[in-house]
């Protein structure tokens, strides 16, 4: 052995390791060189977990089973999955022979430079879904995808998939395959999780909290302790980071916990090209069959019209699905008549909405709520069950027993516009929160207006006890500023993140 990171050994008789550039649960990898092609090379180490006391026909059990999905991931050829030269034998001990990238992994990059934008991050989730797709097809799940495990080359323009050590190959038992846990918590399927049999789509929920992380630059499933990150993944409510919101209805179908819901590599790699094309993502088929149940419950007499937004929504034009649920809105484009065609194709154009096209106020709302037409100038639909006390300037609709509470405020704009009002907000949220915890501020537009989106964790007197979440959205309209949110308990936060976005979908000026 030389220095600390230095080995001074050839194996196979031609590949001399030099220095040794990270080390896993699944080996060492070293950087190296091939004596006989005159070339750098990546060499992993495989470890065989024996120890001296191993039976002879147990050590050649492992050996046999080792080599052979080496051998399997060898055959993967595709531009976004790492190049294996060579799977050797030396003293015993397997090798993998790679090609050398020298640009550091996604998980190197983020920590160096901070996190992606959304084209990027989609550009990334294209290529991986193109090698998945790929190894799916010859039988051989990852099953430990993780910005650590995706490697870039010196331009930093192609990202490679690489360390498929613990690579489940069809047909044959696994080289980790000893009843312990194996992966990275933080990016693996719950039904890995509860012991369940994985496949394709396992690696697909990887791919979506890998995303996340890019985006936000830390996984929504980062706990400070194993419990709980097994309780983020299992059970907990999953919350997307805000800065996943140009791409959350693709984050949302690889991040369902029922495997036979979650999106497919050819859904998901659609939705992210429409994204690139168009800048919109369109909604998932889970969310667009939810959708057209609920219209066709709610009738058919605007049939045609309906077939005509959910081709746009599919299009990538962001149609939310309670903007659509609402009647009062579908009215609004059909006024006119024979005239209905243009305004509906001008406000879902991909450009998105002009800036003063806004819509109407609605006439009804979708099932299970009432529209609002409030004394303070707006209006609104919320559940039927909630009742209305203003507080000053503020106007709250709470529920029974008042552990949800929704909550809209109209004022002057102010300096910074919306982005500036709510980034002071959360720079004193310790102070007016207690507990404040978990805030996120990010710029987004409503109906091409500027706005901005916070959201945070913290332990309100609202309730008789624990934790609280907030999702607020304010933007500048009609010369005056508005500010939606909704505060419930951590237990009811799915619910109450429902009412808050047919809230803010719903709001008019009256």
């Amino acid at each position: 052995m030389g220095t600390e990171g230095e080995d001074g050994r050839v194996v196979a008789g031609r590949y001399r390791l030099r220095t040794r550039l990270g080390r896993g649960g699944m080996g060492v990898v070293w950087r190296a060189y091939d004596d006989l092609l005159g070339r750098h090379v990546a060499v992993k180490e495989i470890p065989l977990d024996l120890d001296e006391t191993s039976p002879a026909e147990e050590a050649r059990h492992v050996r046999a089973r080792a080599l052979r999905e080496a051998r399997a991931v060898a055959q993967l050829h595709h531009p976004h999955i790492v190049v294996v030269h060579d799977v050797v034998e030396d003293g015993e001990r397997p090798y993998l022979v790679m090609e050398l990238l020298e640009g550091g992994s996604l998980a190197d990059r983020i920590a160096e430079h901070g996190p992606v934008d959304a084209v990027e991050a989609a550009r990334i989730g294209i290529a991986l879904l193109g090698a998945l797709a790929t190894a799916h097809e010859a039988g051989v799940l990852h099953r430990d995808l993780k910005p650590a495990n995706v490697l870039l080359d010196a331009t930093g323009d192609r990202f490679v998939l690489t360390d498929f050590g613990i690579a489940q190959v069809a047909g044959a038992a696994t080289l980790t395959e000893s009843g312990a846990f194996v992966g990275s918590p933080e990016y693996t399927a719950p039904e890995r999780m509860s012991g369940a049999r994985s496949g394709p789509k396992s690696d697909l929920w990887s791919l979506g909290a890998l995303l996340c992380t890019a985006l936000s630059g830390e996984s929504p499933f980062h706990r400070d302790s194993l419990g709980g990150i097994l309780h983020a993944v299992v059970t907990d409510e999953i919350r997307p980071p805000a800065e996943a919101a140009p791409l959350l209805p693709l984050i949302r179908g690889l991040l369902e916990r029922d495997p036979e819901r979650r999106l497919d590599a050819a859904q998901a790699e659609g939705m992210l090209r429409v994204f690139l094309d168009t800048g919109r993502t369109p909604p998932s088929p889970a969310e667009r069959a939810a959708l057209t149940a609920a219209l066709e419950a709610a009738g058919s007499a605007r049939r045609l019209l309906v077939t005509a937004l959910l081709v746009a929504a599919t299009a990538g034009a962001g149609v939310s699905a309670a903007a659509l649920l609402v009647n009062g809105g579908l009215d609004g484009l059909a006024d006119g008549g024979g005239t209905a065609t243009t305004p509906a194709t001008t406000s879902m154009s991909a450009a998105g909405p002009p800036a003063n096209s806004l819509p109407p106020a609605p006439t009804s709302a979708p099932s299970g709520y009432r529209v609002a037409d409030d004394p303070a100038g707006f209006s609104l639909a919320v559940p039927v069950s909630f009742t209305r006390r203003p507080q000053g300037e503020r106007v709250f609709y709470l529920s029974p027993g008042q552990t949800i509470r929704l909550g809209v405020k109209s004022a002057a704009p102010q300096e910074g516009g919306p982005l500036g009002v709510l980034r002071r907000a959360a720079a004193n949220g310790p102070a007016t929160n207690p507990g404040y915890r978990d805030g996120r501020v990010t710029a987004t537009t409503r109906h091409g207006l500027p706005a901005a989106h916070w959201e945070f964790t913290s332990d309100g007197a609202t309730t008789a006890g624990g934790a609280l979440r907030t999702y607020d959205l304010c933007w500048e309209e009609g010369g005056r500023m508005y500010d939606v949110w909704v505060t419930a308990p951590v237990g009811q936060a799915r619910e109450a993140k429902e009412f808050f976005d047919v809230a803010v979908d719903t709001f008019t000026r009256t």
